[in-house]
């Protein structure tokens, strides 16, 4: 039986140094990282914190939570969790296999929590890691959880981002937690040592845009709570660069010819240095 989240940080507190002293990048500083919830809609909570968007669906049942974040984090995650619900945490379930989004699995793994992710997902994290920090409990296709009163329906997207992508759908709540996939803080990241792809990030919006409603709310990778015109507008974005790319190397354009061109230049303002975006799209798209 999972302990209740307020007697797993009692427990926590004595031995921190022990459980959280996991492997981090040494120039990452998380002393001062401030855990913050914010009210989705709702049984849907999402932390924020350093890394991904932390889903959390709270109810009678305990919580299900989405993504874990860094390492150094966990007790702090914990606490805020117990701030919202003092139940147990019965299922993580991680989006991909990126660390800002999986490093507490080992921590979380210890309290006795199941772990929840795509094949794709554990054979990546088993490259780096073994042991608590891999999930348990995978799946092809997708999975349905009953908990709190809704559907919390996970599903497999494309390879996107990376090639173990999954959408959470909180159906009561009407809230999608998308990931990495989506986000509102930055370009896209196609991480082509990960699996992801430009056609399959294309398909993977356009299936969160088939799935949402009109007033779904979507939580993203990173960034703020989203609607689905958000989505399709991202989506655009990718399909108007990867259009203007490829003409461009059907020109003859080498990378630093199209990088030059500025085809992102509409977006630039908002979404920042686009170099990581436009060479995995230059890339993609057979440029040499």
């Amino acid at each position: 039986m999972i302990r209740s989240i307020r007697s797993t940080v009692a427990v926590l507190a004595l031995p921190a140094a022990m459980l959280f002293a996991l492997p981090v990048q040494a120039q990452q500083d998380f002393s001062n990282v401030e855990i913050i919830a914010h009210h989705v809609a709702g049984n849907m909570y999402y932390l924020q914190g350093a890394g991904g968007n932390i889903g959390l669906s709270i109810g009678e049942d305990g919580v299900v939570m989405v993504d874990d974040q860094f390492a150094p984090l966990t007790e702090r995650i914990v606490a805020a969790i117990a701030e919202l619900n003092d139940g147990d945490i019965r299922f993580v379930i991680n989006t991909h296999v990126h660390g800002d989004h999986t490093g507490g699995n080992e921590n979380l793994g210890r309290m006795g929590i199941d772990i929840l992710a795509r094949d794709e997902v554990r054979l990546r994290l088993a490259e780096q890691t073994s042991g608590l920090a891999l999930p348990v409990l995978t799946f092809d296709g997708n999975i349905t959880i009953h908990l709190n009163g809704e559907e919390v329906h996970v599903f497999a997207v494309p390879p996107a981002h990376t090639d173990g992508d999954s959408f959470i759908h909180f159906r009561g709540s009407d809230v999608i937690h998308a990931g990495d996939v989506f986000r509102t803080t930055s370009f896209p990241f196609i991480d082509l040592t990960n699996g992801g792809t430009l056609d399959g990030t294309v398909a993977a919006l356009g299936m969160l845009v088939g799935r949402a409603g009109p007033d779904t709310l979507i939580v993203p990778g990173h960034g703020e709570v989203s609607s689905r015109a958000d989505v399709m507008e991202f989506r655009d974005m990718i399909i108007e660069t990867a259009n203007a790319v490829e003409s461009m190397i059907g020109q003859g354009m080498d990378y630093d010819e199209v990088a030059a061109a500025d085809p992102t230049a509409a977006w630039n303002d908002r979404y920042g240095d686009p170099e990581r975006f436009l060479s995995a799209v230059y890339s993609e798209l057979g440029g040499q």
